[in-house]
């Protein structure tokens, strides 16, 4: 995976992660709800996410949510800009390595579903599934959590999302990694869940992964 240099520090501030995710506000009512309806994510999942708003991240308004390790606790906060220029950067990252974006039960769930960014695992968790999202980023403890589980790796479609996946799988050698594709059209999960609905996504995931328990 490739290696980033993130921040230790909100630049600008000098605040930590923690620090910087403790003054974000609710999702309710600001910007950011509206950005998650374009995006057909619901204000109740990623708010159950952790998912919070900042009008001024480096200047520019983002989602913010944090990276945590494998104890659940904070080591990184991720944000997710609501607009951007040509020459700007999507996302911005701050904090220590060794975090993931975890939805709904996160690694804890049976099966493990592995993704790359924050609205591929809010989409998911919008049809019901938990999943870790890496934000394109190594996490030492993964390898730890899947030895001897399958490791569903949901990674964008196209060459880079396979050579992501190729990547995970070589260093989750512990575990059976099984390659998971978003659905056909569909470069990857959030896109699915706007052209396709819920419902079509969550069909896609029963079809690709045998029923867990109690699932008819």
């Amino acid at each position: 995976m490739p290696h980033y240099h993130d921040p230790p520090l909100v630049p600008g501030t000098g605040e930590s992660p923690a620090e910087r995710l403790a003054r974000a506000t609710s999702l309710a009512g600001s910007p950011g709800a509206a950005y998650l309806e374009r995006r057909g994510v619901p204000l109740e999942v990623a708010a159950a996410a952790g998912v919070r708003f900042d009008a001024d991240l480096a200047g520019r308004a983002a989602l913010l949510v944090a990276l945590q390790d494998g104890s659940g606790r904070t080591v990184a906060l991720h944000g997710r800009y609501l607009q951007v220029v040509r020459g700007e950067n999507k996302m911005l990252t701050v904090g220590a390595a060794g975090g993931v974006v975890q939805v709904l039960d996160g690694w804890q769930a049976e099966p493990l579903i592995l993704v790359e960014g924050l609205f591929d695992a809010l989409s998911l968790a919008a049809c019901g599934w938990s999943c870790l999202a890496t934000v394109g980023r190594w996490t030492p403890w993964l390898p730890e959590i899947s030895r001897g589980r399958v490791a569903w790796l949901a990674f964008d479609a196209g060459r880079p999302g396979e050579a992501e996946a190729a990547r995970c799988a070589t260093l989750l050698s512990g575990s059976e990694t099984r390659r998971l594709a978003p659905p056909s059209l569909c470069k990857d999960w959030n896109t699915a869940l706007v052209k396709r609905w819920p419902g079509a996504v969550t069909r896609w995931l029963r079809a690709c992964i045998p029923a867990r328990d109690g699932e008819a």
